[in-house]
């Protein structure tokens, strides 16, 4: 061939050959291709829904305000609530929700998938206490029951109890302390929430029982809700049998309208601040306002918190007569009418001897 001329072209190939040339690179393209789709696929649902399984269960968690997401992945992956941080992280922010992760205490009582802890993290579903105030505790009582618990600052919580601007914003009027309309009740709280949420969680719960057929009941005695509640506050402190409630409510109506000294014992304790548990005879004739002993009508505020029934007994007392009561020691009481027949009731129950 003469170097001069130019080579020749290679052939152009029909379509139909050029298609079926090309197809095992297709092929083998398109197979690549289904492979990272599933291997993305597989990838992603393990990230995303595989849950951790990493005993023993249920497992705590506690997220502080303010923490951001980074902190919070790796502490869930630390306790084996997730198997990878990085992914957490990556899920929460394809998701959007990596701001919306609330603070709180959190409890997993068995494996989740990463997008089910998100999911519990960012509805705040927190663990909540199970707390019960029996009826009769005074606030000091509750406050060491919450603190017990994690979940109050006794000596706030106590601080605040007596606070007179807080205490008048909760109840709408004055009182010496919440004492007494801290209402008894099971209550559902979170860890976290401040001393004043529990409080006026406690109180709202009051507000709801002593309702409006209570209190106009209270309007029609010419009492106020304070005075109502202090006197049920003796009541729940003298006994603790239901039978007796209208009864002891009866004889301190009594002893309020002819002026007689109520002659409460648990109220006399109530302003103790060095009590042992023993009541003395010398404790009847120490001075402070809450020794109805010395001083006539109602003490100052409630020395408990009580319970409905004793409410109930203190707006609807069953005047029977009687003026006077003394323990039997089984939880009862007896009841008289005169003081001589009182003496020999404590003669025969107090001091072991028939008179």
């Amino acid at each position: 061939m003469d170097p001069k001329e130019s080579p020749q072209s290679p052939p152009v190939l029909p379509p139909e050959q050029a298609y079926r040339r090309s197809r095992p690179h297709i092929r083998i393209a398109a197979a690549l291709a289904a492979v990272l789709l599933l291997g993305g696929g597989f990838l992603c649902w393990e990230l995303a829904f595989r849950p951790s399984e990493s005993p023993p269960y249920p497992k705590w968690m506690e997220i502080s305000k303010g923490e951001g997401v980074k902190e919070t992945a790796r502490r869930l992956q630390q306790r084996g609530i997730i198997r990878s941080s990085t992914a957490f992280v990556m899920l929460a922010r394809l998701l959007g929700e990596h701001h919306r992760i609330q603070a709180g205490e959190y409890r997993f009582e068995g494996p989740l998938s990463p997008v089910e802890v998100l999911r519990k993290l960012t509805r705040g579903d927190v663990y909540l206490h199970s707390v019960t105030i029996p009826e009769g505790w005074t606030a000091a009582q509750i406050a060491a029951k919450l603190a017990e618990e994690g979940l109050a600052d006794p000596k706030r919580f106590i601080r605040l109890c007596q606070d007179p601007d807080f205490v008048r914003s909760l109840l709408g009027f004055r009182a010496p302390s919440l004492e007494g309309f801290l209402f008894p009740e099971t209550y559902l709280l979170p860890k976290g929430w401040a001393e004043e949420r529990i409080l006026k969680t406690m109180v709202e719960r009051f507000h709801l029982i002593f309702d409006e057929r209570l209190q106009e009941r209270a309007r029609q005695m010419g009492w106020t809700t304070l005075q109502v509640v202090t006197l049920a506050s003796l009541i729940e402190k003298e006994t603790g049998r239901p039978e007796e409630r209208s009864l002891i409510s009866g004889v301190f109506h009594r002893r309020l309208k002819l002026g007689m000294r109520l002659e409460s014992d648990p109220s006399v304790i109530y302003g103790l601040k060095d009590f042992d548990g023993n009541l003395r005879r010398e404790d009847l004739h120490r001075n402070h306002p809450y020794n109805t002993y010395l001083l006539a009508g109602l003490p100052p505020g409630p020395i408990c918190n009580p319970g409905l029934e004793s409410i109930r007994a203190a707006l609807y007392p069953l005047d029977q007569g009687y003026l006077y009561f003394v323990s039997r020691n089984d939880g009862s009481h007896h009841f008289s009418k005169t003081y001589k027949e009182h003496l020999r009731a404590v003669a025969l129950y107090q001091k072991g001897r028939r008179p």
